[in-house]
C-alpha cells in the first residue's frame, strides 16, 4: 500500500505506529523485553552512582567505614545465634552495655560479604539507592506530575540525598520510607476501602524496619503529622474526623510494632537520648546543620525554597497535611544534614505536584505546535511508559553480580580515605595493640581484625560524651594529653599527620616515628 503525502500530513502514520507499539506491548514477552522509561531511569541511576568512577564510584560507597563493624557484628550474630547486648570491640568501654540496634542490617551485610566480599556490599548498596530514586520518580508520575518536572525534581532530590549515598544501614530507611509514602499517597488520592486496608501493611513493615535501622521514627512522624493535619482540615471544613482517627490509630499501631526488637522499649529511650544529646549535635558532622557550599546542599536549598513557597499555597487551599510535612522536615533538615534525604523522600513529590500545577496553568494557552505545547503533549504520551516494569533492571543487576573485569570491584577500603598501605605494612605495630587512632580508622581496623580492641570507633552513640571529649582533648594535644595517654596505656599511634598530638609525640623521647607518609604517621612507644 502506497502512503500518500496527504496521509502523512494528516498524521495518520504516527497514529498507526503508536497502535502497533501498543499492540506489541500486549504481548507479555514484549513487555518484559522492551525497557520502559522508568527502567531506563533505574539503569541511569545505577550507572551514575556505581559506575562513574571517582567519589561516586564503588569506592565512594565505602568512604564511611562504619560498614566495617556492621559486617563483623553480623558475623558475630550468625556465629553465636544471638544479638549482642554488650560491647565487642573497645578497650575504653570493654563489656559496657551496647545496643546493636541495626542487627538485621548487620546480618544482611555479613551474608553479602561472605558471598562476594566488598563487591557484594557495594552492589547491594547501589541497588538500594537506585530503587530509592526509582520509587521517587514513580511516585511523582502516579500523582500525575508533568514528566518534565518529575524528572527535574527527581534528579534534584537524588542529588541532594547523595550526600548520604554510602554502604550503610540507613539506605533501608531511604527505600522503606519512599515505599511507605507511596502507600500513603495512594490512600490520600483514592480514599477507597482497598487502599485503607493496604495501608495497614505499614505495621509489619515497621517491625522489619525497626530491626534494620532507627529511621523508622520518620514514618511515625509522617503518620502523626498526617493525623494532626487531617484533624485540622476536618475542623476547618466542618467535615468528619474519620481519616484523622484512622491515621492516628495507624501511628499508634506502628509505634507499638516498633517495640518488637531485641531491646524492647529501651531501644527507644536510647535513640531519644542519642538524638537529644547536645554533644552529638555539636561534634558529629552528620548531626550538624548543612553547609550550603557544595552541589548537594545547593540542590537541597533549591528544593527547600520551592517547598516553602508551595507550603503557603497548600495552606491557602486547606491542604494542611502536605504543608505540615514540608515545614516539619525542612526544619529538621536545617538542624541536621542527616535529615536531608528524609525531607526529599517525604516532600519532593508534593513539591513536584505543585510545580506541575503551576506549569500547566501557565502553559494552558500554548499552541500545540509551540515548544511548550510539544513538551506538554510528550508528557501526556510518555507517562504510561513510566508505569511499566521490564526485565532490564533485573538483567543489569544480574549481569553485575557475575561480572568481574573490566569493572574494578573494591577488595579493600579506599586508600585515599584510610591508611590501607600503612596498616598492611605494619600489622605487628597496629593490630592487636593499644592503638590511638580516629573513629573511622578504628572501624577499618575492626573490619580487618574482628578481635581488634579499639579506643574509639564510629559508634558515637555508644562512646558518648565522656570518651568522645577525652579523644578530642587527646587528638588536640591539650594540657592533659600525657595523663590520658598514660591512663589508656597506648602503645601505638596511627593518626593524620596534622593532628597536634603527633607533633608532641615526635618530640617525646618515649615515642619514635615508625613511618611518616606525609599524610599519615605511625608512632610506637620505645
Amino acid at each position: 500500500m502506497v502512503t500518500s503525502p496527504q496521509t502523512i500530513a494528516a498524521g495518520t502514520l504516527p497514529r498507526k505506529r503508536g497502535v502497533r507499539i501498543e499492540n506489541l506491548l500486549l504481548n507479555p514477552w514484549a513487555r518484559l523485553s522492551i525497557p520502559s522509561l522508568s527502567d531506563l531511569f533505574f539503569v541511569a541511576i545505577m550507572v551514575w552512582v556505581c559506575l562513574s568512577g571517582g567519589e561516586a564510584g564503588w569506592d565512594g560507597l565505602l568512604a564511611d567505614a562504619d560498614i566495617g563493624w556492621h559486617i563483623r557484628t553480623g558475623d558475630w550474630i550468625i556465629a553465636h545465634h544471638a544479638v549482642p547486648h554488650q560491647d565487642l570491640y573497645s578497650f575504653s568501654k570493654s563489656g559496657a552495655p551496647w545496643y546493636a540496634w541495626e542487627w538485621g542490617s548487620d546480618i544482611i551485610y555479613s551474608l553479602l560479604h561472605r558471598a562476594a566480599g566488598l563487591k557484594g556490599v557495594v552492589l547491594y548498596a547501589g541497588v538500594l539507592i537506585a530503587l530509592f530514586a526509582w520509587t521517587l520518580l514513580r511516585r511523582m508520575v502516579a500523582r500525575g506530575v508533568h514528566l518534565l518536572w518529575a524528572m527535574v525534581i527527581s534528579l534534584l532530590g537524588v542529588g541532594a540525598s547523595s550526600i548520604h549515598f554510602l554502604a550503610r544501614p540507613h539506605l533501608f530507611t531511604f527505600l522503606f520510607l519512599s515505599m511507605a509514602m507511596w502507600m500513603i499517597e495512594i490512600d490520600r488520592q483514592q480514599s477507597s476501602p482497598e487502599s485503607a486496608r493496604r495501608l495497614w501493611l505499614l505495621v509489619p513493615l515497621t517491625v522489619v524496619w525497626t530491626n534494620l535501622h532507627g529511621g523508622f521514627l520518620a514514618l511515625i512522624a509522617v503518620l502523626g503529622l498526617a493525623a494532626v493535619g487531617l484533624a485540622v482540615e476536618a475542623w476547618i471544613m466542618r467535615g468528619t474526623f474519620r481519616d484523622a482517627i484512622r491515621y492516628g490509630a495507624l501511628a499508634a499501631a506502628c509505634s507499638a510494632a516498633s517495640l518488637i526488637n531485641p531491646y524492647g522499649y529501651h531501644l527507644h529511650t536510647h535513640i531519644a537520648e542519642y538524638l537529644r544529646s547536645d554533644w552529638i549535635r555539636n561534634t558529629i558532622q552528620e548531626f550538624q546543620s548543612p553547609s550550603f557550599r557544595n552541589e548537594n546542599a545547593l540542590q537541597f536549598e533549591a528544593l527547600m525554597l520551592l517547598g516553602l513557597i508551595a507550603t503557603g499555597l497548600l495552606f491557602r487551599r486547606r491542604r494542611i497535611v502536605e504543608g505540615l510535612w514540608i515545614v516539619y522536615f525542612a526544619h529538621m533538615s536545617l538542624g541536621s544534614v542527616r535529615h536531608v534525604p528524609i525531607f526529599v523522600t517525604v516532600c519532593a513529590p508534593v513539591i513536584a505536584a505543585e510545580i506541575s500545577d503551576w506549569w500547566r496553568a501557565w502553559s494552558a494557552g500554548a499552541k500545540k505546535s509551540s515548544l511548550f505545547g510539544i513538551v506538554n503533549q510528550m508528557s501526556g504520551e510518555l507517562a504510561p511508559s513510566f508505569e511499566r516494569v521490564s526485565a532490564w533492571p533485573f538483567l543489569l543487576v544480574g549481569t553485575l553480580v557475575f561480572m568481574g573485569a573490566p569493572i574494578k570491584w573494591p577488595t579493600d577500603f579506599p586508600a585515599v580515605v584510610f591508611p590501607v598501605k600503612m596498616v598492611h605494612d605494619h600489622p605487628a605495630q597496629i593490630l592487636n595493640t593499644k592503638l590511638l587512632t580516629t573513629d573511622q580508622w578504628g572501624d577499618y581496623l575492626i573490619y580487618l581484625n574482628p578481635k581488634q580492641k579499639v579506643y574509639v570507633d564510629g559508634r558515637s552513640d555508644f562512646y558518648g560524651e565522656q570518651i568522645g571529649n577525652e579523644y578530642l582533648q587527646l587528638a588536640g594535644g591539650q594540657s592533659n594529653w600525657k595523663q590520658i595517654m598514660k591512663k589508656n596505656g597506648f602503645t601505638s599511634v596511627l593518626l593524620p599527620d596534622q593532628q597536634p598530638i603527633c607533633q608532641l609525640l615526635k618530640q617525646d623521647p618515649e615515642w619514635k616515628v615508625e613511618e611518616d607518609s606525609g599524610k599519615t604517621i605511625l608512632l610506637v612507644r620505645r
